[in-house]
């Protein structure tokens, strides 16, 4: 007989920081955005592995929501996936000190041209664990309203020939299960905006000012 599996009660369904120790730690390259590095960690067992991953600054998504049922959406060319991909607004958090909704924000205006009055936290992520330290976190935007885009903002390389749509909500669900929408942040997003509202769950998602342990534990690490 197959050992019996352990069943998770609700109070364990959570992840947990850990760090093994390293016995060393080799940056392989540096690049504009991601660094590529080298690690030797000793597991609990004494052993020793290698580890190659990508050091990250993490992320922000908006899957911002109007009260027609629509959502704001991009589609951008992405070169490592040779494709034209529908997302939703994004960025890089590259700005020292920066509170997270606020780049939220700040990316909202700047890919989107809109405003929301109401933000809310949909899903963090750990997007690649197994080879990037990249973290996201997905905001819901609803009471939109159209702004221009901030003074001195110019939108450069692949967002110049970026297009800002709207998209109906059950449009975009549907060509999610149809496999015809691949961006995560898109997916993640709009499946958790889904399920909140079938659930009854819009009202009590998290505030966006949340914690986020992910951004906490990577800082910690690299401040060690």
């Amino acid at each position: 007989m197959p050992e019996a599996r352990p069943v998770l009660a609700a109070d364990d369904l959570r992840d947990t920081p850990e760090d093994w120790p390293r016995r060393s730690h080799t940056v392989l390259a540096r690049g504009a955005v991601s660094t590529f590095v080298d690690d030797e960690i000793t597991t609990p067992d004494g052993a020793v592995v290698k580890r190659q991953y990508l050091l990250h600054p993490g992320a922000v998504g908006v899957i911002a929501w109007d009260d027609q049922d629509r959502v704001a959406v991009v589609r951008q060319y992405r070169p490592a996936a040779g494709f034209r991909l529908v997302e939703p607004p994004a960025g890089l958090l590259d700005h020292d000190g920066e509170a997270y909704v606020e780049a939220a924000k700040r990316e909202l205006a700047e890919e989107a041209g809109l405003a929301a009055a109401r933000w809310r936290v949909l899903a963090d992520t750990l997007s690649t664990p197994g080879a990037s330290e990249e973290s996201v976190r997905v905001f819901l935007a609803t009471g939109l309203s159209e702004v221009g885009r901030p003074d001195g903002f110019v939108l450069e390389g692949e967002e110049a020939a970026m297009d800002v749509c709207w998209a109906a909500r059950a449009d975009l669900v549907d060509a999610i299960f149809a496999g015809r929408l691949q961006n995560p942040t898109m997916i993640m997003g709009l499946l958790a905006l889904e399920t909140a509202r079938l659930s009854g769950r819009l009202e009590t998602l998290r505030a966006a000012d949340a914690p986020w342990p992910a951004r906490a534990v990577q800082r910690a690490r690299h401040d060690g």
